[in-house]
C-alpha cells in the first residue's frame, strides 16, 4: 500500500495512506526466527535492503532496514523514497490504525505465522475489520480453519473455479465461503474474462469486489464500469483524484 509514494510496508507509508482517505490498507507479512509478525513483502530481503537474507532466519531486532531508495514494481521507470526504514510488526500496524480495515497477504505457507496473525487479530478484537489469505489455496484453506471468523479471500485456484461456474450458469447454485473475491488488473484478464453481472451477483451475495493494482486512468474507467467495490493502489494520492473524477462523471450521467 502506498509503495510508489513512500517506501512499501513502513508505518509512514500506511499513515499517508490514512491520512489522505484510503480506506483500507493492504499488507503482507512473513515470521521472524523469533516468531514475530513482520510487514514485509518479501521472504528474502536482498531486493528492499541489499542485505541476502531470509526473514525467517531472523530475529526481528536482526532484521536490517530498507534501502532509502526502492524500485516501483508496478510502476516502470519508478522509485520511492523513505527516510522510514523500519520493517514494523503488524501489532505497530494494529495499533495505529484500530479503526482502519486491513488486507493481510500471508506471503508463505507457514503454520505458525498464520497461527500468530489470527491470535493478534483476536487481541486487537479486529475479526470484523480484517480479511486475510493468498493466491495459494492451501494458505487460504488453513487461515479459515484456524480462525472462521476472519473474512478470506479467494485463491487463485477458487477465482477461476468461480469464473467456470459463472459461464456455465452454475454460480447460483454453489455456496461460497469466502467474503472478498480479488483479481489483479490485467487488461487480458479483464477484457477477456471479467463481466459486470459476474461482480453483480458476488456483490448481491455480499461479496466484496477488488481490483489490483491500479494507477492509471483507465484501469479506474475500467474497474468503475465493472462495478468493483475498492481497489489496490500503489499510488493512493492519484487514486483518490481518478476516484473523484469517475464519481463526478457518474453523478452527471
Amino acid at each position: 500500500m502506498s509503495a510508489g509514494e513512500n517506501l512499501e510496508n513502513t508505518m509512514t507509508a500506511f499513515q499517508h495512506a490514512v491520512t489522505i482517505g484510503t480506506d483500507m490498507l493492504e499488507l503482507d507479512c512473513h515470521i521472524t526466527k523469533d516468531e514475530q509478525v513482520v510487514v514485509s513483502h518479501d521472504a528474502n530481503l536482498k531486493r528492499s535492503t541489499g542485505v541476502n537474507v531470509n526473514v525467517s532466519d531472523l530475529k526481528y531486532c536482526e532484521l536490517p532496514p530498507y534501502l532509502c531508495k526502492l524500485d516501483v514494481p508496478f510502476q516502470r521507470a519508478c522509485k520511492c523514497e523513505g527516510k522510514d526504514t523500519r520493517i514494523p510488526l503488524l501489532k505497530e500496524v494494529f495499533e495505529a490504525f484500530p479503526e482502519t480495515p486491513i488486507n493481510i497477504d500471508i506471503k508463505v505457507n507457514n503454520n505458525v505465522l498464520i497461527q500468530k496473525v489470527s491470535e493478534l487479530v483476536k487481541q486487537y478484537k479486529r475479526e470484523h475489520l480484517t480479511v486475510w489469505g493468498n493466491a495459494n489455496s492451501e494458505i487460504v484453506d488453513k487461515c479459515y480453519k484456524e480462525n472462521s471468523d476472519i473474512p478470506i479471500l479467494f485463491s487463485l485456484q477458487r477465482v477461476l473455479l468461480i469464473l467456470g461456474l459463472f459461464f456455465t450458469g452454475l454460480l447460483p447454485f454453489v455456496p461460497i465461503r469466502e467474503q472478498f473475491f480479488e483479481i489483479p488488473m490485467p487488461s487480458i484478464i479483464l477484457n477477456l474474462l471479467m463481466r459486470k453481472a459476474l461482480f453483480d451477483h458476488l456483490t448481491a451475495r455480499g461479496i466484496q469486489v477488488y481490483i489490483w493494482v491500479l494507477n492509471e486512468e483507465y484501469e479506474y474507467k475500467r474497474a468503475f464500469d465493472l462495478g468493483s467495490d475498492r481497489s489496490d493502489d500503489g499510488l493512493p494520492h492519484k487514486a483518490q483524484g481518478l476516484l473523484k473524477q469517475f464519481f463526478t462523471i457518474k453523478k452527471k450521467k
